[in-house]
Order: C-alpha cells, then sequence, then structure tokens
C-alpha cells in the first residue's frame, strides 16, 4: 500500500507519499478502512516537525482521522461490516491508502454528509465535545471565548455553542475570518492583530464563562484576566509557548479553573477515554450533523500527492476551518 513517510522532521517538502508494508489484518475489535480522505490538524505539522511524536503503540504516519469504507472487521467486531462507509478517529496513520482503527472509534459517515465532510470531523468533534460540554459543562447562558475560532475547532466549536445556547465570541487574525465566524454564530468578533481581547470583552461582558484556547503560555496570564467568576480556562494547544508565570491570586479571585487536555493520548476505554467520547458524539453530535444543524467546515480538499501544499493551506490567512487530503 502507499502512505505519507518522512524524510526526517522539518518542513512540507520532507513528505513523501511512496510504497510501505501493508497492513497487518484486523485483530481483536479492530476494523481495516479502504481510506478516501484525511483531515489535516494542527497536529499533524507540529508531528513532521518533530515536536509531537506518536503514543506508544501508534503508527508513525502522520494523521488523526479519516473517512471510507470498511474493508475487514476483526474477532469481536459487533457494530461494523465490509462495505460501511465511515469516518474514525485515530492515534496515528491516517495519511495512508489503508488504516487500522478501535472499533469503539469508528463513526458512521453522517447522513447528506460527502468523505471529504466526514474525514473532517472526528478530531474537531472530540475535541470539542469533551472539552467544553464533557469538562466545562458548557450550558445555555454561558459566553464561550474561542481563541482562532477561524480553525477547524473553532468553527465546529461556535456551532455547537449556539446549539446549546451559549454565546460566543472569538478571536482571529483577520477580518475575513471573523466574518465567517459571525456566519457560524459569533456575536462578539476580536481580530487579535488591532485589539486586545481583555480589553475588548470587558467593554461588553464581566468575562468569559469558558475560554478555550489554543496558544498556551502567551495566553496564559491574559486568560485568566478575561475570565468570568467560576470560569473555566480550558488549554488545548501550545502554539505560544509552554511556560508561563500564573498568579495563582487572581485565579483564587475568581474561583477559577484551568483544564490541559490530551485527545490523542487518551485510553480507548474506560472514564474520560476516546471510546466514551466517541459514544457521546454519536448520541449527541451526529443527529444534529445529519439534520444539517451542524455542519463540517472545509476550505480546501487537495490530492494526497499535494500533501505539502495542504500543510501550507493549514496556516494561510485565508483558510477558514479544515484542509482535507483526497486518498482514494
Amino acid at each position: 500500500m502507499y502512505a505519507v513517510t518522512l524524510d526526517g522532521f522539518g518542513g512540507p517538502e520532507v513528505m513523501r507519499w511512496e510504497q510501505v508494508p501493508d497492513l497487518p489484518a484486523p485483530g481483536q475489535g479492530e476494523v481495516l478502512i479502504e481510506v478516501a480522505a484525511a483531515g489535516v490538524n494542527r497536529a499533524d505539522l507540529l508531528q513532521r516537525q518533530g515536536f509531537y511524536p506518536p503514543p506508544p503503540g501508534a503508527s508513525a504516519t502522520i494523521g488523526l482521522e479519516v473517512s471510507g469504507v470498511v474493508a475487514e472487521v476483526g474477532a469481536g467486531v459487533r457494530d461494523w461490516r465490509p462495505g460501511d462507509r465511515v469516518c474514525a478517529l485515530l492515534s496515528g496513520g491516517g495519511y495512508a491508502e489503508r488504516v487500522l482503527a478501535p472499533e469503539s472509534q469508528v463513526l458512521p459517515i453522517p447522513e447528506g454528509v460527502s468523505e471529504a465532510g466526514a474525514a473532517a470531523l472526528p478530531e474537531v468533534a472530540a475535541t470539542v465535545w469533551s472539552n467544553l460540554v464533557m469538562t466545562a459543562g458548557m450550558h445555555s447562558g454561558h459566553l464561550l471565548l474561542i481563541h482562532g475560532g477561524g480553525s477547524g475547532i473553532g468553527t465546529h466549536a461556535i456551532q455547537i455553542a449556539r446549539v446549546l445556547g451559549a454565546r460566543v465570541a472569538v478571536t482571529a487574525g483577520s477580518d475575513f475570518k471573523l466574518q465567517r465566524c459571525r456566519e457560524l454564530g459569533a456575536t462578539v468578533l476580536i481580530n487579535y492583530n488591532e485589539h486586545d481581547f481583555v480589553t475588548t470583552l470587558h467593554s461588553e461582558y464581566p468575562g468569559a464563562d469558558i475560554i478555550l484556547d489554543n496558544m498556551g503560555a502567551k495566553y496564559l496570564e491574559r486568560n485568566v484576566e478575561a475570565l468570568a467568576e467560576d470560569g473555566h480556562l480550558v488549554i488545548i494547544g501550545m502554539q505560544g509557548g509552554v511556560t508561563a508565570e500564573l498568579n495563582i491570586a487572581a485565579l483564587l479571585a475568581k474561583r477559577g479553573s484551568i483544564h490541559a487536555t490530551n485527545l490523542r493520548r487518551r485510553p480507548e476505554h474506560g472514564p474520560g477515554s476516546k471510546a466514551a467520547i466517541i459514544t457521546e458524539l454519536r448520541r449527541h453530535v451526529w443527529p444534529l450533523i445529519s439534520d444539517g444543524t451542524v455542519h463540517p467546515v472545509v476550505s480546501a480538499e487537495l490530492p494526497i500527492a499535494e500533501v505539502a501544499q495542504a500543510h501550507k493551506l493549514l496556516d494561510s490567512p485565508e483558510t477558514v476551518g479544515k484542509v482535507v487530503l483526497r486518498i482514494r
């Protein structure tokens, strides 16, 4: 089979689409998927650069989500059979013609959604629901602040928040991205190149009940300032560095909490596991996608041969939502 390999770590040019050994037959509880499309995520860029190695036992091939067709199932698999149209959350291996996935991390392609759209869903949907709902308890009346509102996670989070009755504030680096966020349901739009997000937010609200942060260290102090009383700061990225000083007195004064989470290294089963998150998605989010209330936001689809360009596009100021690789 063919898959993307790395010629060392570095820029997009280190990736190669080339022949690799075939995968083994699916084992107990595993599903073999013929991949149609793979989503591109920020974690993929970090892995390519050598900053985000796969967890022990995971495929070294880049790619955390795919769509396609079930080719074969292992012993004990009950919910899937060859020919089923599916998408899947992975720990790695997605940039390939075939991939093995645990049965518990496979989802049906929602009704009315293309294979490319389905490939853009598992990672963002799992990240958003697990952090905003399962961890931070988002509900009607909350004010959610999303850093990077024009990203794949941001565009999905806006939609989920609006469905649940929350108000949404976003930061983004261009008015073009902010306009797309407005169309999806955000009401407070902050261009971080022109305005301070804390000052802008406080001009309209006492603070944010939940902050979904992809920046990490750079925004830590300002995020605590932006929190409302009893607010939750959920850190899911480190684009702004990994080390910062925390003013505990400021956090205590607001009775605030900080959660730092990682989807890729969660266990497959048990409390807070990938299986638990996928079960929640199938129950609560997939019906919203099937009826069109929530939809995947895909900025570009490229053939796998243009994987380097796909990685460049993810950093483009014109990209809103996801970039998807067509493999089959």
